[in-house]
């Protein structure tokens, strides 16, 4: 039989010449294509933006810093076209501390340091784990230190606290008790039997269903009717017990949303290894519903320590509150903007902090090790 060769098969093939590696998409000109114009209403939206910023960033450099004044009085600042910066030097003591008694600042002092080293310590994950939790924990306890009464301190009335001092404790505080209480109202409308789930969907719903603003005027009027005589609960107490069921009652639905997502398969492997239901719950399920819902979470912080602004309205004189105070200072009217300007930076950076913090957290592998 004749074999039929193609001419293709008589061809003979040779390599082709080695090409050279790609040039990279690099440099400021590519990352503009990419990211501002990469289509023509990106580009429209790129532009728009741009023009504002030129049209805005001057006039707030100007206020800000050229035309500035940083020392003087208020006579001086009122012949300026700029910002007025003594009058911010002149209040930085109330406006951290509120009228704590000067001779005793010592104590927020130390509980401010204290609380700028753990900040410093887990941001850096110098501490992990257990230690970590038990740090925040019992970070509180300086709050007995700034309240004083034992160990012959002198006793602090709550009167006296005020500024950002008081929007931290309260933040810091709300935060640390209203987890573990959002976890357990969450495993109870989850797990819980019949009875259980009742009282927990009762208490969410009931809070959820309540603007802050009334629940603070309820915990600051009518909770002093409901208490034994004996009992006394003075005003900042009240109000923080009540920061911490809202921001519990949000917490417990954002964890419920982590218990849904989490796979049935997770419950039975464990189960099935001999683990018991408690452990379980604490151990498999927990940890990875919170995984799931961290951003939520970091995000119901923020809000509570931006909540804080809203103690003024029942007597507290919060960083916000103190802002006001002293505007109204006879010696410096007139320099609202500064005082306003002052405390959007402060709640914007303490926030953005947080959430770099939050993202931070999302982009760490379950052992531990960035991803």
């Amino acid at each position: 039989m004749t074999q039929i060769t193609s001419e293709a098969d008589t061809k003979t093939f040779e390599p082709l010449a080695a090409r050279g590696a790609p040039t990279r998409q690099i440099g400021p000109l590519n990352w503009l294509r990419k990211n501002l114009f990469s289509g023509w209403l990106n580009s429209l939206t790129s532009l728009v933006l741009i023009g504002v910023l030129l049209w805005v960033l001057p006039v707030m450099i100007n206020w800000l810093f050229l035309d500035a004044v940083f020392r003087g009085n208020g006579e001086v600042c009122r012949q300026s076209a700029g910002a007025c910066w003594p009058f911010i030097y002149e209040k930085i003591p109330v406006l951290m501390v509120g009228v704590y008694p000067q001779e005793l600042i010592w104590r927020p002092a130390v509980a401010g340091v204290a609380l700028l080293a753990l900040v410093y310590l887990t941001f850096s994950d110098r501490i992990r784990g257990f230690v970590l939790i038990s740090a925040w924990l019992a970070l509180p306890l300086f709050a007995l230190v700034m309240i004083g009464g034992a160990f012959g301190m002198t006793e602090v009335n709550q009167s006296l606290w005020g500024g950002l001092m008081l929007s931290i404790l309260l933040a810091l505080v709300g935060v640390i008790v209203s987890i573990p209480l959002g976890v357990m109202l969450a495993l109870g409308r989850f797990y819980g039997s019949p009875l259980v789930k009742a009282l927990c969907i009762g208490f969410i719903e009931l809070i959820r269903g309540v603007p802050l603003i009334t629940i603070l005027f309820m915990v600051s009027v009518m909770m002093p009717l409901f208490l034994p005589p004996e009992m006394i609960i003075n005003n900042l107490m009240r109000i923080q017990i009540g920061m911490i069921f809202f921001s519990a009652a949000y917490m417990a639905e954002v964890i419920r949303g982590g218990l849904q997502a989490i796979p049935k398969g997770q419950t039975e492997a464990s189960l099935a290894l001999g683990v018991s239901p408690n452990r379980t719950i604490l151990f498999v399920i927990v940890p990875q519903a919170l995984r799931h819902v961290l951003p939520p979470l970091i995000g119901r912080c923020i809000a509570l320590f931006k909540d804080t602004s809203l103690v003024i309205i029942v007597g507290l004189l919060d960083f916000l509150g103190m802002i006001k105070g002293a505007a109204l200072d006879p010696d410096w009217l007139g320099f609202q903007t500064e005082a306003y300007f002052f405390a959007a930076f402060v709640y914007w950076l303490i926030c953005y902090s947080l959430s770099r913090y939050g993202r931070a957290l999302e982009n760490r592998g379950p052992n531990g090790a960035k991803r």
